[in-house]
């Protein structure tokens, strides 16, 4: 379990965010029918998809809803994973590639559908992403990226170093690519509003409950929470991502728990927000440590990226962000910085997201890379279904053994080297 880190402040979207659904601790021994570990967007995705098909489910969260990454997050909902159509055909074949092309390609129908669906009090918007390429290698695999997924139908396109500038307000891209699918939501509105709608739906959750452990017996799995209380289910479907990935044995070690940091301006002045990201895109871009930005509802000028592997320890830590931001746009280099936050993100070795099932009854499901709030939440529609109906179609993964890292006591130091490698060859800003 992780710290809350450094208190500087509440974090933008816990400052902003609409009220959490009421929800209360475990009380007495509980049996149902599926057991969901974890309070963020994979786990209470698949709590209201159970539920909804009438399974009986009850969800447990050690802190509050949305604590780990889905309340700490950027808030862009960006479709498609980490590697392009032609490179997933050749990893997975022709007919499971095609599969997790089509799935990956819809994740951020998955957000969008559910707030309209579900009338969640969430601010959004759904004006596009665009990548901007910091170099001429990068432009031409934005290229690439633009006319691969426009095969499969995207409403994409490239853009060259002129309409990146008017789309962005920075000359800092060489160009790039829009993708019109994604948009961006108040994170911890979105996942409070998952919750809501997975309790509306029949669900029990149950936030401020750890469980200390997880046991199996005659068919029938256990979580054995602190206070001493157990609940026991057929089913157990474990979502928790970089936070507390301790409750099942070499699962945390398969993950690098990197720390993203994100600062926010208060809102801007109408004639310096008119002249950034006009169009109500939101941006990340083509370097190995990325950059992502975006203005939030109210106008808000937000900058993330890497920072240290470690909890911060002070405002220095988020220093480098706001260095980059008034460098890339010098137009709100006068604009104080209002909050400043930090959150776990889980990178697995080859980028994808992991599916284990390394006991009969116990699902897994582990890593985000980036793309979480859409990724996540289509995968918990995923794993309710093939929860509740055996069907292994439902699953854009195959279940994968459990492998951890090669040294992994000494990730902070080959992440740390991997961080100033990266960045000798991204070039500065």
């Amino acid at each position: 379990m992780y710290p809350v880190p450094f208190p500087l402040s509440p974090s933008l979207w816990a400052a902003t965010a609409s009220a959490a659904p009421a929800t209360g601790k475990l009380e007495q021994n509980l049996q149902t029918d599926v057991i969901v570990i974890g309070g963020g967007y994979a786990g209470l995705s698949t709590a209201l998809h159970l539920a909804q098909r009438g399974v009986s489910v009850a969800l447990f969260e050690a802190r509050e809803i949305g604590f780990g990454a889905s309340g700490r997050n950027g808030g862009q909902v960006i479709p498609g994973l980490k590697y392009d159509p032609d490179d997933l055909l050749k990893m997975f074949g022709k007919e499971r590639g095609a599969r997790v092309i089509d799935f990956a390609g819809k994740t951020a129908d998955s957000v969008f559908d559910l707030i309209k669906a579900h009338h969640m009090d969430v601010p959004h918007v759904r004006h596009g992403w665009i990548q901007g390429a910091h170099s001429d290698a990068a432009l031409k695999i934005a290229n690439q990226r633009a006319e691969q997924w426009s095969r499969y139908g995207a409403s994409v396109r490239f853009l060259d170093k002129t309409q990146v500038a008017a789309l962005l307000g920075t000359e800092r891209y060489l160009g790039g690519w829009v993708d019109a699918r994604a948009g961006a939501v108040q994170p911890l509105s979105y996942v409070r509003g998952l919750a809501k709608a997975a309790i509306d739906a029949g669900a029990k959750v149950f936030t401020e409950s750890p469980i200390q452990s997880l046991s199996s017996q005659n068919g029938q799995w256990s979580v054995h929470l602190a206070s001493g209380v157990k609940a026991t289910a057929d089913r157990v479907v474990m979502c928790t991502n970089a936070y507390d990935s301790n409750l099942w044995p070499g699962l945390k070690p398969t993950i690098i728990d990197a720390n993203t940091f994100q600062v926010a301006t208060p809102p801007l002045p109408e004639e310096i927000r008119r002249t950034i990201l006009p169009q109500g895109h939101v941006c990340s871009d083509t370097r190995n440590l990325l950059l992502y930005f975006r203005l939030d509802h109210a106008g808000r000028l937000l900058m993330g990226g890497r920072g240290p592997f470690r909890e911060p320890k002070g405002p220095e830590d988020w220093a480098h962000l706001e260095r980059v931001l008034k460098k890339m746009f010098p137009q709100a280099a006068g604009q104080p910085f209002e909050y400043r936050w930090c959150g776990r993100v889980a990178v697995t070795r080859d980028f994808l997201p992991h599916i284990h099932e390394p006991a009969p009854g116990l699902l897994i499901d582990i890593g985000c890379m980036g793309r979480g709030v859409g990724l996540q939440t289509s995968m918990g529609r995923a794993l309710a279904e093939y929860v509740a109906t055996g069907n292994a179609d439902a699953l854009p993964f195959e279940p994968r053994p459990i492998k951890p890292l090669p040294l992994y006591g000494l990730r902070r130091i080959y992440v740390n080297a991997v961080v100033t490698w990266y960045r000798l060859n991204d070039g500065g800003l």
